[in-house]
């Protein structure tokens, strides 16, 4: 059983009125955010990339689009007589056979210039940073490969003190006119130029720098600032440091993704940094300033007598700092309490000592959950 496949026009997410000004600008928007190189590994975002290029060649030339409109996905299966391969109509697609008629295809015989407009692909890059570099700002430098213009030729492709010529085949148009007799009399098609190429120029003289295409892959190195408090997986997006459009195409953006090493002591959620500080039973107990690190260095904070492992305390300001805002977030530690091995006897008659002073009283958690617990045995806890 054949595919099933979604309506171009739903795939671009356009109306069936749209212009082709709308197409391009939908088409673009939606290449850009599923392009694979900006979605490695990406199953997903490859299909959607081939779903989006297959609408956008339909819909953004005049004559596929109105066979489309006229007979949906049909008008390019072979199957089903309306074009592609064999069969209907000795071969000729149904667009083949209107243009005999009304002289160039659906639509009024209008066709995708040749020479029209293209912008440039982005490129992605990648940096890693460590842990400090992402908190505080670095500048890096980072290389990368870009087509641009030829130097030597200014992106024309004809050697220097040549000139690019009109295609004398197809008049400078992209397009020629090919007549052939069919069942049903003369008819009369439109393909691209094979002599150009569709290009509507012909060049004599090839510039030996690019061989005649206009365009080189050069290697560029840029020296890019990485903003404070940057997150591991973050973009920043260079406009216009792209690969170059042709025809007067806008150039494509370069998009460095951000990698950065965890660090030994902090994790990070946001602008909030987290870490677990180690204390003694006694700091516990008594009460005590302890040192914290910090990003910048220690600091020292105070906690209460009778702290237990696992309270949380808030260092203000001692986070990261946002991108946009750049206020800073906040450093949240979390106190461990160390017990103590391999006492002394000594220590451990203090210990004793120390626990039949303090008798049941000083032990609030564990006396309610006793009494928890004998409640339970005696029913109180039972539901009826």
């Amino acid at each position: 059983m054949a595919e099933t496949k979604r309506d171009y026009y739903e795939v671009l997410g356009v109306p069936k009125t749209a212009t082709e000004a709308e197409i391009k600008s939908a088409y673009r928007k939606l290449a850009k955010k599923y392009h694979p190189d900006l979605n490695p590994g990406n199953a997903e975002a490859e299909q959607k990339f081939k779903e989006i290029n297959e609408a956008n060649s339909v819909l953004s030339d005049a004559e596929k689009r109105a066979k489309y409109d006229q007979y949906g996905h049909a008008a390019f299966d072979p199957s089903a007589g309306f074009g592609g391969g064999g069969g209907g109509f000795g071969g000729f697609d149904m667009g083949d056979i209107f243009s005999s008629f009304f002289g160039g295809g659906f639509g009024g015989g209008s066709t995708r210039r040749s020479n029209a407009p293209i912008d440039g692909d982005d490129i992605l890059s990648r940096v890693t940073l460590t842990f400090e570099e992402a908190a505080f700002g670095v500048k890096r430098e980072v290389s990368f490969k870009r087509i641009e213009a030829c130097g030597d030729c200014h992106g024309s492709g004809a050697a220097d003190g040549s000139s690019v010529e009109s295609c004398p085949t197809c008049r400078g148009t992209g397009r020629i006119t090919v007549q052939q007799r069919t069942m049903l009399g003369m008819m009369q098609t439109q393909q691209s130029c094979s002599a150009c190429r569709g290009s509507g120029k012909q060049i004599k003289n090839p510039c030996k720098n690019c061989s005649g295409s206009g365009y080189v892959r050069l290697n560029k190195t840029l020296d890019v600032k990485i903003p404070a408090g940057i997150d591991d997986g973050q973009r920043i997006v260079l406009r216009g440091q792209g690969n170059a459009g042709r025809n007067g195409g806008m150039a494509g953006d370069l998009v460095i993704e951000v990698r950065v090493h965890e660090h030994s002591l902090f994790e990070r959620n946001g602008s909030d940094l987290y870490c677990e500080i180690p204390i003694t039973v006694c700091e516990a107990a008594l009460g005590a300033e302890i040192e914290v690190p910090t990003l910048t260095g220690k600091i020292k904070h105070t906690i209460p007598e009778g702290t237990q492992t696992g309270t949380t305390f808030t260092v203000r300001g001692e986070g990261l700092p946002g991108v946009s805002s750049g206020r800073k977030g906040n450093l949240v530690f979390r106190v461990n309490v160390e017990i103590p091995r391999d006492l002394t006897q000594k220590q451990k008659e203090l210990l004793e000592e120390f626990a039949k002073s303090c008798g049941e009283s000083n032990n609030r958690k564990r006396t309610s959950f006793f009494k928890k617990f004998l409640n339970n045995l005696k029913g109180d806890g039972k539901k009826d």
